[in-house]
């Protein structure tokens, strides 16, 4: 089970292996500077609110997101190196500008050591321009040799395996979790895979016949530009065969069922279930041929995807592998295949007009890569203690009402109550950063080789994974960087994360008014909260595991409200002809709803009893919900708002206020919403889960 996202200071001193930052500045040539002012969280009004941004010639009633956001999203220019901008966007430019200073310090040091060596030597390889322009293609031919070499459907098995961590692609991927079912240990999952294209849907469904068109053009291109003989023609042969394999996948809604999609079985059955692919080989090519059991995921569809591949004539399984290896490579190859790849994936099918800065794209990598090197450096330079202990304040204050309002539901039985609160009661917290850091000491890095690099540290992320299976679950370790803006629920350590990037405003400022808080990050926690009772973090238990503990009324109750919410987000048509997909938006919509009744509870609760303050003529739960509304303000191109309606199980950010507020009490009470306003449910036909 795949963990379940939201989306989505003051200084300390700096230490990289040893060093402070002073002193990697005296000991620097020259040190790259990052103005003060791009490192420093901004402020959203005099509390924690801009009221500069509101429309209030829109009624709350008719639009609230309108009401809140209106002027200005009516004067928000998307950046041209952006598919959309809002709130977490502007923090992910914020916690960009914070990891390049960090970054930065590290690449301009002289003799570094340690992480600082690895951080600044990978930022550097990237930084080379004259170095990648030189080497152009060069380094795709070792990976490209090795895909011609393949004589036979087995070595191409291998190979495909081999590709784990490294640049390449299989019919079926792999990946090493957490056991669904036994949760105190390491499984290997296996599940389908083959496509290119974000979605099934893009090559089934006409309306996106050109992105279709325009994505057997890139492959053409890409094929062409690696040297790969016939280009057009195999070109024709992938597509055909992606299509293929799209026809007999599952829906995003269907892979959002963790029981359909935990099939136990033995290397021995999986063959008998899908004998038309090596498997033995594949895992080979993994570092896994001494395995015996793993998880299936789609298992409809692996006897499918395996005879397609066992029908597929074998140059075009390797002008496949050819064209995905480059694909892959490209943003770390020349200024030819870098700007190849950002014309399809950046402006064809998102709408993105402009490449970003080089600079940007070098901080991503570094931060992705040594996520946990560079978050280091991060917390201790932009995340004082203060943030972590309101947090835990915040938190403790809204698991209390979660509680409270789960032993006051009324549709829910006795039997089923207890195991809930027993869940609620033993939900892990972290948040900001990693009590235990990762070691990268193992992983080589190159200021000479960008190519090696990328690889070398897909394969020692690879082997880290391979070398977990059979020993017990890590439960310290964090799947977010601290310089993430996002925050998730993992279902079988059922715990809630925080990384410290999110904890900045319009989320949670020290300084703002508490309602806005509460409306603000409070509505955040109680999300990830909520995730724990959503239809599918619902269906595990206190320990995690995928189990059934709900008594069977209780359940046929709980699924009749979320068809009710399923139905209300399928009526939202964001664009013309396209829906947003209640299904699969589902256990966002419950977190966003769960959410927000949550965090109200606890802002209540946070009173002690007194009335809550006015503030510029507000009450208390308006500034609440001006605060909640505000934290999803932003604009998102419509190439990009297409792909996310069809892969995407977050709604656009426009519906999670609207369809979320519509069945929230107070907020009807708040800004005295009536019969006739737009937004208006009559209470009976109010959704109510939690």
């Amino acid at each position: 089970m795949k963990r379940i996202l939201l989306s989505a200071c003051a200084a300390a001193t700096l230490a990289i292996a040893g060093l402070s930052a002073a002193a990697l500045a005296a000991d620097a040539t020259s040190v790259p500077s990052v103005a003060a002012d791009l490192t420093k969280a901004p402020r959203m009004g005099p509390w924690g609110f801009d009221l500069t941004g509101q429309d209030k010639a829109t009624k709350p009633g008719d639009d609230f997101y309108e009401y809140v956001n209106g002027s200005y999203t009516k004067a928000l220019e998307i950046p041209a190196d952006r598919t959309r901008w809002g709130s977490f966007d502007q923090l992910r430019e914020l916690s960009d500008a914070r990891s390049r200073a960090v970054i930065e310090a590290a690449a301009a040091a002289k003799d570094p050591k340690g992480e600082a060596q690895q951080i600044g030597g990978l930022y550097n390889s990237f930084m080379d321009e004259a170095r990648v322009e030189a080497l152009d293609a060069k380094p795709l031919a070792g990976d490209l040799a090795k895909v011609r070499a393949v004589k036979s459907r087995e070595e191409m098995a291998t190979l495909m395996g081999s590709t784990q961590g490294r640049f390449g692609a299989g019919v079926f991927g792999l990946y090493i979790g957490q056991d669904a079912k036994d949760t105190e240990h390491y499984a290997l999952y296996v599940g389908q895979s083959g496509l290119g294209l974000p979605d099934r849907d893009y090559y089934l469904d006409a309306k996106f016949a050109e992105k279709k068109a325009a994505y057997r053009a890139y492959i053409a291109r890409m094929l062409t530009m690696a040297g790969w003989a016939d280009a057009e023609k195999r070109a024709d042969e992938i597509l055909a065969m992606e299509t293929a394999i799209a026809e007999v996948s599952y829906t995003k809604v269907q892979q959002r069922d963790p029981e359909a999609t935990y099939n136990r079985m033995s290397v021995a059955e999986l063959g008998a279930l899908a004998p038309d692919f090596p498997w033995q080989a594949y895992l080979k090519g993994a570092n896994l041929a001494g395995e015996t059991t793993l998880v299936v995921g789609e298992k409809d569809a692996f006897p499918k995807i395996a005879s397609i591949f066992a029908k597929t004539p074998l140059d075009t399984l390797q002008a496949w592998e050819a064209f995905h290896i480059t694909d892959q490579a490209a943003p770390y190859l020349s200024k030819r295949f870098a700007d190849a790849s950002f014309d399809f994936h950046g402006k064809t099918m998102s709408g993105q007009p402009e490449q970003r800065a080089r600079w940007k794209r070098g901080v991503s990598l570094a931060g992705n890569t040594l996520g946990e090197a560079v978050g280091k450096l991060y917390v201790e330079a932009y995340f004082p203690p203060e943030s972590k202990a309101a947090m835990e304040t915040l938190v403790g204050n809204l698991k209390v009402a979660m509680r409270g309002r789960i032993e006051n539901l009324t549709w829910m039985s006795p039997e089923t109550k207890a195991r809930a609160l027993k869940k609620m009661d033993s939900f892990n917290v972290k948040i900001g950063y990693p009590d235990k850091w990762r070691d990268y000491s193992a992983l080589t890095i190159k200021a000479d080789d960008l190519y090696g690099n990328v690889e070398r540290s897909g394969a020692f992320e690879w082997n880290f994974q391979v070398n977990r299976l059979h020993k017990p679950v890590d439960r310290q370790e964090w799947g977010m960087f601290p310089q993430t803006v996002n925050a998730y629920y993992d279902p079988t350590m059922n715990e809630i994360v925080f990384p410290a990037a999110i904890l900045q405003p319009p989320f949670f400022d020290p300084q703002a008014d508490p309602a806005v808080n509460y409306g603000g990050i409070g509505a955040v926690i109680g999300h990830e909260i909520s995730h724990g009772f959503d239809d599918q973090g619902s269906q595990f238990d206190a320990d995690g595991s995928l189990t059934n503990w709900w008594q069977p009324v209780d359940r046929e109750k709980f699924e009749a409200q979320t068809k009710n919410l399923s139905a209300l987000y399928s009526s939202f048509e964001p664009l013309p002809g396209a829906h947003v997909n209640g299904d699969l938006t589902m256990g966002e919509n419950i977190g966003d709803l769960g959410g927000v009744l949550v965090a109200l509870d606890a802002y209540h609760a946070s009173l002690g009893g007194k009335p809550a303050p006015v503030i510029d003529g507000l009450t208390g739960d308006q500034r609440f919900f001006l605060g909640f509304g505000q934290i999803w303000r932003g604009k998102i191109r419509d190439d990009q708002l297409r792909q996310q309606l069809v892969s995407d199980p977050h709604s656009p950010t426009y519906y999670r206020v609207i369809g979320t507020l519509r069945n929230v009490d107070a907020w009807y009470k708040a800004f005295d919403v009536k019969p006739g306003d737009k937004m208006y449910v009559k209470p009976e036909d109010r959704v109510r889960i939690w």
